[in-house]
């Protein structure tokens, strides 16, 4: 980092910030080159990031789009702060052929890339893998597209949410009555990030065999679409094309969502025999369980809306703290609907270690969601926050090519490369 003269207190407070614990994990020693945006390729990258691999993020000088979404604090994207969290984030504008050749350079030292732009886009870059792995043959790449580098959709642009419309998914979300809504997180992304990443893994696997690797190819409508595994064959057989059913689990009672007295809403899930006897029991009502029209789940199956009633009467008389305590203690599943402060409130999230506290520049200390899963003998960890754009750029060039002072600050000063430290350095010394 370049220290400020007029400053030295301000950037030794910046340095305490940044320079925290060491990536760790069973991940350490691999390299990982981040070329993608938005949610699925950095999700993906953060993933392995957080098992210890050394990931170099790579964002024009105008930033990631991801840090436009979600909230910002004091204009900082509090979003980028966790998804590109335990990242070394470097600026090159890779439209001019100056940054094209700084990435094909970084790609001869890494392990893995990961990139989600539309197919086609690294080739008219010049950076095409086949031609790449020459000069590194153990390259593992990682795509990440809408709809998959081959087949006739594959040029289409694609999210998360055009992907599940394709999929068929969205035609699942949502009241049977009401039209196909959406689900408010970013489902699909994610998890084609884990498909990517647990596909990066096995690559890797494989090249510890043959010394080789391979490309990665995944798509986000094959990661919504594999959601919907059981309806394929019963497409196939029976005909049958499934539809939205809202809170109920289809042919089932009582498994849904129940209003209480204090306007929350439990999830009871007392499928089978044995725990709708102890769901009854702890209602008051055990004949129910004695009860023909009840007794069994084949029973209840034709009987869901009856059977719905009959438990939302129960639940209205109570508050939603009250039913959740009652029938934990009788063994039965069952969870109020949380919001994020019921999160923030409940110690299992923090004994968990899914709610961490981090050091930060700006705020002193930002929570942000802990590592999954859990590793018993080489576990993942956050060691640093997101930050500015460029933040380790001149870092990185030095550490990885080896590249001079000079070279760097001619890089910078034709806008092939972008660092936020010499930015910083400049506002400092005006002020």
């Amino acid at each position: 980092m370049k220290m400020s003269q007029e400053h030295p207190k301000e950037d030794k407070d910046r340095q305490s910030v940044l320079q925290l614990n060491k990536p760790q994990g069973p991940l350490t020693g691999y390299r990982v080159l981040e070329l993608g945006s938005t949610i699925a390729g950095p999700f993906c990258a953060r993933l392995l990031a957080d098992f210890g691999a050394e990931v170099i993020k790579v964002e024009s000088p105008s930033g990631d789009p991801v840090r436009n979404m979600g909230r910002h604090a004091d204009d900082v994207s509090l979003y980028a702060a966790t998804i590109l969290r335990n990242k070394r984030l470097m600026s090159v504008d890779m439209k001019t052929s100056a940054g094209q050749n700084i990435v094909r350079e970084l790609m001869t030292k890494i392990d893995i890339v990961i990139e989600n732009f539309r197919p086609g886009t690294l080739e008219r870059l010049g950076l095409d893998y086949e031609d790449i792995k020459r000069d590194n043959p153990g390259l593992i790449m990682v795509r990440i597209s809408g709809y998959g580098q081959t087949g006739p959709y594959s040029p289409r642009p694609g999210y998360g949410v055009t992907s599940e419309a394709v999929a068929g998914v969205r035609h699942m979300v949502g009241e049977p009555n009401l039209p196909p809504a959406r689900v408010a997180l970013a489902v699909t992304d994610q998890l084609t990030g884990v498909y990517a990443a647990f596909g990066a893994m096995l690559a890797l696997v494989e090249r510890e065999k043959t010394g080789k690797g391979q490309v990665i190819d995944a798509s986000l409508f094959e990661a919504a679409f594999s959601l919907m595994e059981p309806h394929v064959p019963a497409f196939e057989q029976l005909g049958i094309v499934p539809k939205r059913v809202g809170a109920k689990l289809p042919n089932t009672a009582p498994n849904s969502l129940y209003l209480t007295k204090d306007g929350e809403y439990v999830l009871i899930a007392a499928n089978n025999d044995a725990v709708f006897r102890r769901l009854t029991k702890a209602m008051g009502q055990p004949e129910l369980a004695n009860d023909s029209r009840y007794s069994t789940q084949k029973a209840r199956s034709v009987r869901v809306d009856e059977m719905d009633e009959i438990v939302s009467a129960w639940t209205k008389e109570h508050t939603g703290k009250e039913v959740e305590a009652v029938l934990l203690e009788a063994a039965v599943p069952t969870s109020r609907v949380y919001t994020m402060a019921d999160i923030f409130d409940d110690p299992h999230f923090r004994e968990r270690e899914q709610l961490i506290e981090m050091p930060h520049e700006k705020f002193g200390k930002l929570t942000v969601i802990g590592v999954a899963p859990k590793l018993s003998t080489t576990p993942g960890a956050v060691y640093q926050l997101g930050g500015e754009v460029g933040r380790d750029t001149r870092d990185v060039l030095a550490d990885l090519l080896g590249w001079s002072e000079v070279q760097i600050t001619d890089l910078e000063s034709q806008n092939v490369v972008y660092s936020a430290d010499v930015e910083n350095v400049a506002n400092l010394t005006r002020k």
